[in-house]
């Protein structure tokens, strides 16, 4: 092994000449080609994702409104459970408020996507206000059927979410005590009745499909006369979007599910890819990315919730192109062609 001197060494630097042939230049740009090589990263992207019908529907509400009423347009909680959606609404006009008491009575109000109880309508009622209800029509649909099984004298059994803004709106429906929550399988196995053949059950719409099965299977086997929706109450914006999700998540290291974390149907969309064998992390957006929980990912996985825009979800891939050489591969388990007309008040 031949040792060069320092002055051999420095000549070397400066003329760019080595043995071989090959300049120093050509070995420092290969050396920092080397250095910022990208990893290469396989991208598989779910489908369906991302909005659905009622939450496209609710988002078109709230823009005809302030394009046929101008602004300010209220609106009662999140119309949808994403900030970037809401924060882009109250840029047009829109305010949102907790409650009908924080709306001037000479200002149209929408409700939200998720429903509400009966006491909210009639209090706009009792105010005159001018609403515009942007309850997804599926929700409405479990809604009525609440009210079905109470006219004919059935208890109901709603499984479902303590809290979450569904939920209260379909047990607003109803007088108090004519709807039990059942949230787990336990409180399926706790739940007692002297008239088991007056019992009726809906669902959440935007639960696990698995886990919401559990449930149900206790009670037939409890209850074997219950009476269940006349159509699955789960959407197909759920079903699908967690079908999806099944579809990547056992080929995945790790799933970015974007979403609020007040989104059920997104947290649900983690423990589905979770149950897939898949590390995965709920996201808004691409800020939100942890890149030391991606170290040693040769596959990541992407979808949205039903509240997501897609634009979120093209801001996470150039994201990750920034710092991976990505091979993009979207899989599809279905197509969707749902929508949901506009009321009728926004369209005459």
């Amino acid at each position: 092994m031949v040792f060069l001197s320092h002055s051999v060494v420095y000549k070397r630097l400066v003329t760019g000449i080595v043995e071989n042939g090959c300049t120093l230049d050509k070995i420092a740009i290969q050396d920092e080609s080397r250095m910022n090589k990208k990893e290469s990263l396989k991208v598989l992207v779910a489908g369906p994702r991302g909005f659905c019908a009622g939450v496209d529907r609710a988002i078109q509400i709230v823009e005809t409104a302030l394009d046929k009423f101008g602004a300010p347009v209220y609106v009662r909680h999140e119309i949808v459970h994403n900030r970037y959606v809401v924060e882009g609404l109250q840029q047009r006009g829109a305010i949102f408020v907790d409650e009908l008491d924080e709306v001037p009575g000479d200002a149209p109000v929408v409700f939200s996507a998720h429903g509400v109880p009966k006491s909210v309508p009639n209090e706009a009622k009792r105010r005159n206000l001018m609403f515009v209800d942007a309850t997804c029509p599926l929700v409405s649909k479990v809604h009525r059927e609440a009210e079905r099984h109470f006219a004919a004298g059935y208890h109901i059994l709603l499984i479902g979410h303590a809290g979450h803004p569904e939920v209260i709106g379909s047990m607003g429906q109803l007088p108090n005590g004519a709807m039990t929550l059942i949230e787990t399988v336990d409180d399926a196995k706790d739940f007692e009745t002297n008239r088991p053949d007056k019992i009726a059950y809906i669902t959440q719409t935007t639960l696990s499909v698995d886990d919401t099965a559990d449930i149900i299977d206790v009670l037939m086997r409890r209850f074997p006369s219950i009476t269940p929706p006349r159509k699955e109450d789960i959407c197909y914006a759920t079903t699908n979007r967690q079908e999806a999700t099944k579809a990547i998540a056992g080929q995945c290291d790790h799933v970015l599910v974007i979403g609020a974390p007040n989104s059920s149907n997104s947290r649900r969309l983690v423990e589905v890819a979770q149950r897939c064998g898949a590390q995965s992390t709920l996201i808004q957006r691409a800020t939100d990315i942890d890149w030391s929980a991606l170290a040693g990912v040769s596959t990541l996985g992407i979808t949205a919730g039903a509240s997501a825009p897609e634009i979120l979800v093209k801001e996470v891939v150039e994201a990750l192109r920034q710092r991976y050489e990505v091979l993009l591969e979207e899989v599809i388990t279905r197509t969707e062609d749902v929508s949901f007309k506009l009321p009728s008040m926004l369209t005459e």
